[in-house]
């Protein structure tokens, strides 16, 4: 593992207690502290280098700062590691670019786009063809709050990129335009909330709000809308709270709770496939590439105020 933040202190322990057929051995983080409490626990060796871990281990996940994924994942491709690197691939086209051209056609690159395993997504797209074809797809993304340094390009390219990938893999074809909007903000560094319209290859329609300090709670929401029917996520919630005149249900801090079985389906598949030979069968290199390029027209139109074709 490398990086010992949250994501990545979070899959060290989704590895050693519910992943059979795994040994996380090694944790490398800037950080020595961070990176031996997450190692202690499960028996691993704490580093600071993250070549050790790529040196000294079968298989890579990288969890650092999206701003370290592109060297760390060419570093990878040069040991010829297998790796998992968490969204996104990298924060540009051109470093998804680098890495793409350098994976060749070997495979050894998944990638973290975990919404494809959570099982409400999962249904949601095997349901899609019961109320006709797609016409208008509605996606909101909201977090208690950003995180420290946070920009309006990077909720894009870190947050935003989820939809990126997810609403081109529900629909079976590719975002060909976007334009981005917005109205008053609720954050004085930045632009939040910030709304995103994608069109697909096939027509159909796709408003994304993105709000990371929206304060109540996590949510994620997605309904499909088709020409006989809608179909649309469900709350996640499994408890109800009848008291004192209120019938509540709770929210996530963070994402971790929702997606929790996304997460650990996802490291299940991807151990189960290098354990077999099998080919990978998470998000690859080019989706990430893909994705990425959905964030820079998203970013151009940001810019300057119009329209923009996706360049890939």
């Amino acid at each position: 593992m490398i990086g010992a933040g949250v994501m990545g202190a979070d899959h060290v322990r989704t590895l050693h207690r519910s992943v059979p057929g795994v040994e996380v051995s090694l944790v490398a983080d800037l950080d020595p502290e961070r990176a031996a409490s997450t190692a202690q626990p499960v028996g691993a060796r704490a580093t600071t280098d993250p070549a050790d871990v790529i040196a000294g281990s079968d298989a890579v996940i990288i969890a650092s700062h999206d701003s370290t994924h592109a060297e760390l994942v060419l570093a990878c491709l040069a040991a010829g590691r297998p790796v998992l690197c968490e969204k996104p691939l990298a924060p540009t086209v051109a470093e998804c670019g680098r890495i793409v051209e350098a994976e060749g056609d070997r495979g050894l690159i998944a990638l973290g786009f975990m919404r494809r395993f959570d099982p409400a997504h999962v249904e949601l797209k095997a349901a899609i063809g019961r109320v006709g074809a797609p016409l208008l797809v509605h996606c909101v993304s909201r977090n208690v709050s950003s995180a420290p340094g946070s920009t309006t390009e990077s909720s894009i390219t870190n947050s935003a990129i989820h939809e990126f990938d997810s609403v081109p893999w529900l629909l079976d074809s590719p975002i060909t335009e976007v334009s981005w909007h917005a109205g008053r903000s609720a954050h004085g560094e930045f632009q939040d909330p910030q709304v995103m319209l994608l069109r697909t290859g096939n027509g159909v329609l796709t408003t994304l709000e993105v709000f990371l300090n929206a304060r109540y709670g996590y949510e994620t929401r997605c309904e499909v809308v088709g020409e006989e029917g809608a179909i649309a996520l469900t709350d996640p919630a499994r408890v109800v709270v009848d008291h004192a005149r209120t019938h509540a249900t709770g929210y996530a801090a963070d994402w971790r709770p929702r997606y929790a079985d996304a997460y650990r389906e996802e490291l299940q598949a991807w151990v189960g496939a290098l354990a077999a030979g099998l080919p990978n069968p998470l998000a690859t290199a080019r989706d990430g590439l893909r994705a990425a390029a959905v964030a820079e027209a998203v970013i151009a139109s940001m810019k300057d105020g119009r329209p923009a074709a996706v360049s890939a």
